[in-house]
């Protein structure tokens, strides 16, 4: 295949992850390094069309980074059949109309996620994606974090044993937007704009879980609010109805057990914002966005309870970094890479909007388990 480009229609270019995530440190950062290169040596780059609600916004961008072409016309971004690719990181409640629309014209499609609010809209996603023949992603970034990928490396190579159960830690305080802006936008906080941090993290959850140790076969999670009232950008107090806070606890296959806490109401007393511990009858191993540390089973020092010494020596001092042993790109430039690759020859992508729809369900299972109080068994899709 000789060298092309690419057009690639991105709905959304002017939000957080949109913008800073997937054109600048992906699409753009691709072109710079001279495009994707396909396994016959050809190179392709990539044509972003900016798309977004504000025209102003978009020209900014476009004028910033040299992007020619921006609109406010899905339409006719779409109408034109020299851009193949459809990507969406828009606010999820916007999603499934447009992909929809991009799918009856032929494009391939390429979502955040979640690739929608409701399982009925993700499954619908999926069958009309498989029934017009294109190809279909979910971005499932945490699984190309360097922590993540030296935690597979140690998977792979038997080191845990019998895995015994996994626990995780996620989150920090995103202020309130009174006294000091959020971090976050609003509408992630608001349940009638498709907010809260369950639709959020349970996807990403389920896809770490799920590749790394076996299939999610039950939930039960407790979510709160723990925070009521917000201010939004223009500094006007509104009520959070959403959930800013999950404590969820995961059965999966081989009878590991998970449990993982979410939340934007907490303040950070870890090495990273997110972290994993991993323990196994030969080994134990606690991975973060970048580092993993390690002890295995002869290096296991021999703790005793005593309530009434203080501790002699530093825990975190008795484990083992991980090196690193290879170059870590961005995460999501890398799998804007393989779907490109899947979408020109056919190259494997196992995160598709079947995968997406599993995330999806067990952040439904999740909130209902909730509502129900007791543990819910998941269903294969």
């Amino acid at each position: 295949m000789s060298d092309r480009v690419l057009g690639v229609v991105m709905n959304g270019a002017t939000g957080r992850m949109g913008y800073r995530q997937h054109l600048v440190r992906s699409v753009l950062a691709i072109n710079e390094q001279g495009g994707v290169t396909l396994t016959d040596g050809g190179r392709v780059s990539l044509r972003p069309v900016l798309v977004g609600r504000g025209l102003g916004k978009l020209a900014d961008i476009a004028e910033r980074h040299g992007v020619a072409d921006y609109t406010t016309d899905l339409d006719a971004a779409l109408a034109d059949p020299a851009n193949e690719i459809y990507f969406d990181a828009q606010v999820t409640q916007a999603r499934v109309p447009a992909t929809l629309k991009a799918i009856a014209r032929g494009k391939h499609v390429y979502t955040e996620k979640p690739t929608a609010e409701t399982l009925a809209d993700a499954v619908r996603l999926a069958r009309a994606a498989e029934d017009a023949g294109v190809k279909n992603g979910v971005v499932q970034d945490k699984l190309f974090l360097p922590g993540l990928l030296k935690l597979r490396r140690l998977v792979d190579g038997g080191f845990f044993g019998r895995i015994l159960s996994v626990r995780g830690e996620f989150g920090y305080w995103v202020f309130e937007g009174d006294w000091q802006p959020a971090q976050r936008p609003s509408w992630n906080y608001r349940a009638e704009d498709g907010g809260g941090i369950v639709l959020d993290m349970f996807p990403h959850w389920t896809y770490v879980l799920e590749n790394l140790f076996g299939r999610v076969e039950s939930v039960y999670a407790h979510v709160s609010t723990h925070i009521p009232e917000r201010w939004d950008e223009n500094g006007k107090a509104y009520a959070a109805t959403a959930d800013d806070a999950a404590y969820g606890v995961f059965e999966l296959e081989g009878g590991i057990v998970a449990q993982i806490n979410s939340s934007w109401a907490v303040r950070v007393n870890r090495d990273e914002l997110v972290e994993f511990q991993v323990d196994g009858t030969h080994g134990s191993a606690v991975a973060g966005l970048r580092e993993c540390r390690i002890q295995d089973r002869a290096g296991t020092p021999r703790p005793v309870w005593n309530p009434d010494q203080p501790a002699t020596e530093s825990f975190r001092d008795q484990w083992q970094r991980v090196p690193d042993n290879a170059d870590f790109d961005n995460g999501f430039k890398t799998q804007w890479e393989m779907f490109v690759r899947h979408v020109l020859e056919d190259a494997p992508f196992p995160y598709s909007f079947a995968a997406g729809a599993r995330g999806v369900q067990i952040a439904e299972l999740g909130l209902r388990s909730h509502v129900e109080g007791r543990r819910l068994r998941v269903e294969g899709l």
